[in-house]
Formats: structure tokens, C-alpha cells, sequence
């Protein structure tokens, strides 16, 4: 997709928003294992969850997730094979996404070792998803990461991508 291909697709996008089109939000595990921390997550993330099960908002996956996902306790597999298939778009790596993901890392934004925060990040800015909702406050939910990935996204011809808590969108 070309810069003007994807300036098409993002005023599509915000036309969409505004008519009260349902609106896609692209999670990373923190979000579905939030419901069992130990801390105030599972209040400030219940109300999320209840809202894309009753249709409000569309949730976008990835391969990434899946894997994280396989990797995490039963009990919170569980949870998340109770949202329904309906509310859920799936998303897979690409060259172009692993490109942008590298290119994050590259720019220091985040270091290899958070490869992964990368990959969420890049695949929700190529998908074009409306936000990207996440718990992890330390590399991708923290303002002057956020600024530098959106820094690269206009650089690169993507749009800026908006990074909140759950409890930040449901407000």
C-alpha cells in the first residue's frame, strides 16, 4: 500500500468513526491477563471486556498474541476462549510489519528484548486499527515511547496510532 493508498485508507477510517462504525482495537496479552493480576487491573479491565462481548468494540489479535497466549496459564486461555469469535479479527506477521518492527528497535524506541511490544505495536499500526490497548505501561502504554513510534509511523508513511489502557477507551 502507497502513501496515497493509505492516507485513502485512514480517512476511510475516521469517516467510519464518526458514522459510529464499531471500532477495531488490537490487544496484547496484557489485557486478557490482566483480569488476573494482583493488582487494580482486573476492575479497570472488566468493563472493556464486557463492552466488546456486547458488541462495542471489535478486538484485533495476532500470531504474536497466540503465541504469548499458549504460553500463559490455563486459567487465562480459558477467558479468553469465552469472547466470541464474532468480536474477534485476526492478524498475522508480515515482512512489512517485521520491517517496522525492526525499525522501532533500530531507533532505540524499544531493545531487542522487547521484540515482541515491537511486533504488537507494528502490527496494529500496519492493520490500521483504531487503538492499540495494552497494560504494559513500561514499553509500549508510556508517552515518550508513544510519541517516537508514531514519530516513525509519519516517517514511513503510517498513520499515528493511538496506545491507551482499557480503561482509558472505555471513558
Amino acid at each position: 500500500m502507497d502513501r496515497g493508498e493509505k492516507n485513502l485508507h485512514n480517512g476511510i477510517i475516521m469517516a467510519d468513526i464518526m458514522i459510529g462504525r464499531i471500532e477495531r482495537i488490537y490487544i496484547d496479552n496484557s489485557v486478557i491477563s490482566g483480569m488476573f493480576d494482583d493488582n487494580d487491573h482486573p476492575e479497570r479491565v472488566k468493563p472493556f471486556w464486557n463492552a466488546v462481548i456486547n458488541g462495542k468494540y471489535r478486538i484485533v489479535i495476532s500470531d504474536v498474541l497466540d503465541a504469548e497466549l499458549k504460553r500463559s496459564p490455563a486459567h487465562v486461555q480459558e477467558f479468553f476462549a469465552t469472547i466470541p469469535e464474532s468480536q474477534i479479527e485476526r492478524v498475522v506477521s508480515t515482512d512489512e510489519s517485521n520491517n517496522l518492527a525492526g525499525r522501532y528497535i533500530t531507533e532505540g524506541i524499544v531493545t531487542e528484548n522487547s521484540l515482541n511490544d515491537s511486533r504488537h505495536v507494528a502490527l496494529a499500526s500496519v492493520a490500521g486499527v483504531d487503538v492499540l490497548v495494552s497494560f504494559n505501561c513500561t514499553h509500549i502504554v508510556k508517552l515518550k515511547r508513544i510519541r517516537k513510534y508514531n514519530a516513525i509511523n509519519m516517517l514511513l508513511g503510517y498513520s499515528q496510532i493511538e496506545i491507551r489502557t482499557p480503561d482509558e477507551v472505555i471513558q
